[in-house]
């Protein structure tokens, strides 16, 4: 089963929004967040530190946001700074924006209240994985039927360190709606502890873990018609690949190429803009910046090929906020 926010992200249209670092009550030795996310208070839209409300409408129109994945750290002071966001986007693109909140706290009724009001569609618990097995009767069965109650879509979303029936059960009871299981993934911020705990890489792969996606995990778990296995491979592959075109095609120039991994293509040059204004380059064809001109990369290897410029480079970035480029070729 995919849910409306996994069918969403699929198609590149959920917007990640990442509110505080800090967890008050938890220390999993797999969390995956980096020095620049873990214990910060910072604010992030995608890849772009929020430093206003307006950051995060403009990161949402910038690629085209279908909805919005809300995830981070669990101090109750994001919980302001949550329901504000949420009221922000709802306001801004209706009630079609769909969101959803990823958490590793149960939270109680009053915050199932605050963020239902707000505006939030979806709710997904992560259980500490030392109750894995026994929250029946404890607070994390509770707060599937008290989100419920208060208008949320109760679901699970764990990392598939193994197989474990009691969340099937929760399904089949009709407490919880879904269970999306990620596949187990090693980072830059949690490569030593997971070590430490004997898990390792799978031979040939970047980050996901030996034995993630074991027979025990997919035939005991995700046969289950109410459970969505989320490869990491998909991740990069489908979600982040068809986020990054989608952001292309908005902010993409006139004359910038996009390509299948949903970077834009472009020519550098050096030389003084009035060269390209005496060769008739027409306007749309050409960016003049503090330091250099943009082109057409096709139109700087056609001029630099038959002697109009001497050289330049073929610039190939993402089209996030900071730009990060990808491969520079020079041509000359």
């Amino acid at each position: 089963m995919i849910s409306k926010g996994c069918e969403q992200c699929a198609k590149g249209g959920k917007m990640v929004l990442f509110v505080y670092g800090y967890c008050d009550q938890r220390d999993c030795f797999y969390c995956p967040l980096g020095e620049n996310r873990k214990n910060v208070t910072d604010v992030y839209a995608n890849e772009r530190k929020v430093e206003s409300d307006a950051d995060v409408i403009e990161e949402a129109k910038r690629m085209s946001a279908l909805g919005t994945s809300i995830t981070g750290g669990e101090p109750q002071e994001a919980m302001a700074k949550t329901t504000r966001y949420l009221e922000l986007l709802k306001d801004e693109f209706g009630e079609d924006h769909h969101t959803h909140l990823y958490t590793g706290i149960t939270g109680g009724r009053e915050n199932m209240r605050r963020l239902s009001k707000a505006g939030l569609d979806e709710i997904r618990f992560h259980p500490p994985l030392e109750m894995w097995g026994n929250m029946h009767g404890t607070e994390w069965e509770e707060i599937l039927h008290i989100a419920r109650e208060e208008g949320l879509t109760p679901a699970f979303e764990i990392p598939g360190i193994r197989a474990e029936p009691e969340f099937l059960e929760f399904l089949d009871e009709g407490a919880a709606e879904f269970c999306n299981i990620n596949e187990f993934e090693m980072s830059d911020g949690n490569y030593r502890r997971m070590q430490e705990e004997g898990f390792e890489l799978q031979e040939g792969h970047m980050s996901a873990v030996e034995g993630s996606k074991d027979d025990a995990i997919l035939e005991e778990m995700a046969s289950h018609e109410k459970v969505y296995f989320c490869t990491s491979v998909f991740k990069d592959a489908a979600q982040h690949r068809n986020r990054l075109k989608r952001m292309a095609r908005n902010i993409r120039r006139e004359f910038d190429e996009v390509t299948d991994d949903g970077t834009l293509v472009y020519g550098k040059a050096f030389a003084d803009p009035e060269r390209f204004e005496a060769l008739g380059v027409p306007e749309e064809f050409y960016t003049v910046k503090s330091n250099h001109v943009e082109v057409a990369w096709w139109l700087l290897e056609e001029m630099v090929e038959d002697g109009d410029l001497d050289e330049g480079e073929i610039v190939e970035q993402y089209p996030t906020v900071d730009g990060t480029v990808v491969e520079r070729t020079p041509v000359a």
